[in-house]
């Protein structure tokens, strides 16, 4: 299978190739035809539970003294993305609601919510952006005051994936102990304590679960912080640093979906006489597709091994996300435009990729936030 040729790349193991073969196998079964559910939120469920029976949500978390599996979780991502939008969702979901705890939670925090999100039976979600404060975390107005062995929230956060379905939020608000980034925490917050309502259900192009939360005067127990004190943009950028690469990977798994579309109705739609491939532009167009989903794999993996190696990725992993999902962007464009008026057709899985590709662009970093990402650390570090 030719989507499967990069496993003989020299930055994966025999385990990275035996895991996405394995899970190429089980997608083919459980995700084939499976279209989306009129009822987002009860799809998004079920689709978590599926990937914790079938162990593949062990993946997303580490066990104690374990390291995350970055290659494993981008090979995930990819094989999961391009095979059901939804279902990469729920798995990266899993994964970044639930990595703060993976990466600094106390033993106390990681044996209460790691081993249900592992079985797919606690869902979780990263609550970071709020409706001033999205790019720009600094920017941050969302509060917790401790009061007693308590933190008292208040504030809203909005786009937050999984919002209004989640069973916990890894939630992060100014306790000001310094002032800009340095005076954040990070809290675990468990869904229906009073004071914490789901303010908006937000619809988008490709149908998520999504919510704007508002807290008044939301009591935590001081155990639920993750680290210490004003340490909590330190926990959400490390969180990001694992996952960032990953969603270069989703978008990659995308692009692939749309290559392979675009090569079955390019060999099968009669034009003039032959068919859609027999033309030079199609085949000039093929190319930049191919050439295009190679270079984000490329910078994909590169990042993803790195940062197996215990190497700081933070160029690297913006090279990926910039370069994966404005990549894909285009080739799922160029997939529609062979498709013809069947590509802006509803249900059609380019139209399908198409809706779903574009929040990438946007989401963990927006592709302007990586280019000065990239741009800052050259000028450091040439």
């Amino acid at each position: 299978m030719s989507h499967l040729k990069h496993l003989d790349w020299p930055f994966f193991d025999a385990k990275h190739r035996e895991l996405a073969t394995s899970l190429e196998a089980w997608c083919a079964t459980q995700l084939s035809g499976h279209a989306h559910d009129s009822d987002v939120d009860a799809e998004c469920r079920a689709l978590v539970k599926a990937l914790g029976q079938g162990g593949w949500l062990n993946h997303a978390v580490a066990g104690e003294g374990e390291a995350i599996d970055t290659r494993a979780i981008c090979l995930l991502r990819e094989t999961l993305a391009r095979h059901h939008g939804l279902a990469d969702f729920a798995f990266a979901m899993q994964g970044l609601g639930s990595g703060a705890i993976s990466l600094q939670g106390t033993a106390a925090q990681r044996e209460r919510y790691l081993p249900r999100v592992a079985r797919g039976e606690a869902l979780a979600a990263f609550a970071l952006s709020e409706p001033e404060a999205g790019s720009d975390v600094a920017a941050m107005r969302c509060s917790a005051v401790a009061d007693g062995d308590d933190y008292v929230i208040n504030g809203e956060k909005t786009w937050i994936s999984n919002g209004g379905i989640a069973d916990f939020y890894v939630l992060f608000a100014r306790t000001g102990e310094a002032p800009g980034s340095r005076g954040i925490s990070a809290f675990i917050v468990d869904a229906g304590l009073p004071g914490f309502e789901i303010a908006e259900r937000i619809e988008v192009i490709a149908p998520h679960p999504l919510a704007r939360l508002k807290f008044s005067n939301c009591r935590v127990p001081k155990s639920q912080m993750i680290g210490a004190p004003g340490e909590g943009f330190k926990v959400a950028m490390r969180t990001l640093d694992v996952f960032r690469t990953s969603v270069a990977a989703a978008a990659l798994g995308f692009a692939r979906r749309a290559l392979q579309e675009g090569l079955r109705q390019s060999r099968e739609r009669p034009m003039f006489g032959a068919t859609l491939a027999d033309l030079p532009l199609t085949q000039a167009k093929l190319a930049e597709m191919a050439c295009s989903v190679d270079s984000s794999a490329l910078l994909v993996y590169r990042a993803a091994w790195q940062r197996d190696q215990g190497q700081t990725i933070t160029r690297e992993a913006a090279m990926a996300k910039l370069m994966a999902t404005e990549g894909a962007q285009h080739v799922i464009d160029a997939a529609v435009q062979l498709h013809g008026g069947r590509g802006v057709k509803s249900g059609e899985i380019v139209e399908s990729l198409y809706r779903e590709i574009r929040a990438l662009r946007i989401y963990e970093g927006a592709s302007e936030v990586q280019q000065l990402i990239i741009g800052r650390d050259l000028l450091k570090n040439g």
